[in-house]
């Protein structure tokens, strides 16, 4: 039996870097958890990229707005549209579980967009923009709304935005005929901890949340009870050791392919974590906390088969690659790090 074959995509910026292909696509070696550039893609500062549920589009994030793809058979990907939303550049997105429609978050406005997705994958009008308002703590990045996550619950009942300047995720009570959200519920996290990003299990049951200043995880219980989301915490795990860098800062927020890891990273602790996944209960147990080899890792992700482990190191311009025992709690490194500038985050996608 022929074993899957993968592409990774890696989002960049691409300011002030004399190139403007801010998406890079990588053939992805399982056997030796090696990355070779196969192609790139002509985009300005693509903060984030996302692909559909369905698996045929990949949305990217680039000035303002955003632009559709169709994911081809060898992986490369083919220009749909560009899709206006009306404000400065956001920093996330993600589609609902029918990919009807994309939401997009604004860190340097605060404001959450929301827009139509059409037939053939591209980016359509926009049904509804919202403006986070208020004050949080007063600290240097905190004194205002900062949208970093937009994330759907699994139900597609309600749209969850992390607010790393309030110090909250608000829920919003998501009307799929009319494209618009409606405030039901605040998640209020720890003052300046900044929740940075969000993750539901694959059954939707528990959320996730990455706190960028107070490094640390936060799991929630999830149900519906009664046309309202209850949210419930269970578990608060430290994502750095005891012995961290200060001035550390939480970043990445990702499943392994199978849902039975989690992986995060440290920007000034310049480390990687890795947590296993209790399948009953949703816990996590911390299984090491490693260096990157490489500044500020923005991303970092498991190989789909979890056998090696990617870092994409934002300062450093750099990815860096580890041989991963999950029994042991190791990481070693694997080969010479790969040069790309400013990389944002990661996506393994298997081909068809």
């Amino acid at each position: 039996m022929e074993s899957a074959k993968y592409v990774a995509y890696v989002s960049t910026y691409t300011t002030g870097m004399g190139d403007n292909h801010g998406i890079k696509i990588y053939d992805v070696d399982l056997e030796k958890g090696r990355l070779y550039e196969k192609d790139q893609v002509e985009i300005t500062n693509s903060s984030y990229v996302t692909i559909s549920h369905n698996q045929k589009y990949l949305y990217s994030i680039t000035d303002f707005g955003v632009e559709a793809y169709e994911i081809q058979k060898d992986g490369e990907l083919k220009f749909i549209n560009f899709g206006s939303i009306n404000g400065m550049r956001g920093c996330y997105l993600s589609t609902d579980y029918q990919d009807e429609y994309l939401f997009v978050a604004g860190y340097h406005d605060g404001k959450i967009t929301v827009l139509k997705l059409e037939e053939n994958g591209g980016v359509g009008r926009i049904t509804d923009e919202l403006f986070h308002k208020g004050l949080g703590s007063i600290a240097e990045r905190n004194f205002r709304p900062h949208v970093n996550c937009v994330k759907m619950t699994r139900d597609n009942q309600y749209l969850c935005a992390a607010d790393l300047g309030m110090d909250h995720v608000k829920v919003y009570r998501f009307d799929r005929e009319k494209g618009t959200i409606k405030l039901a519920d605040v998640i209020r996290s720890e003052q300046e901890s900044a929740p940075r990003h969000l993750k539901f299990s694959p059954d939707g049951s528990i959320l996730y949340i990455v706190h960028e200043l107070k490094n640390y995880i936060d799991v929630y219980s999830y149900q519906e009870v009664n046309h309202t989301p209850e949210f419930e915490k269970i578990q608060t795990i430290s994502t750095v050791n005891d012995y961290h860098a200060s001035n550390s800062a939480a970043s990445a927020l990702n499943f392994s392919a199978d849902f039975q890891y989690m992986v995060s990273s440290n920007a000034g602790d310049n480390s990687v974590v890795l947590y296993r996944i209790n399948q009953e209960s949703g816990l996590l147990e911390k299984i090491l906390c490693l260096p990157v080899s490489g500044d500020y890792p923005k991303d970092a992700s498991l190989f789909p088969d979890n056998k090696h482990l990617v870092s994409l190191n934002h300062e450093s311009n750099s990815m860096t690659f580890f041989t991963v025992d999950l029994e042991k709690g190791l990481l070693v490194m694997n080969g010479p790090e790969v040069r790309v500038e400013q990389p944002n985050c990661i996506i393994f996608y298997r081909l068809p």
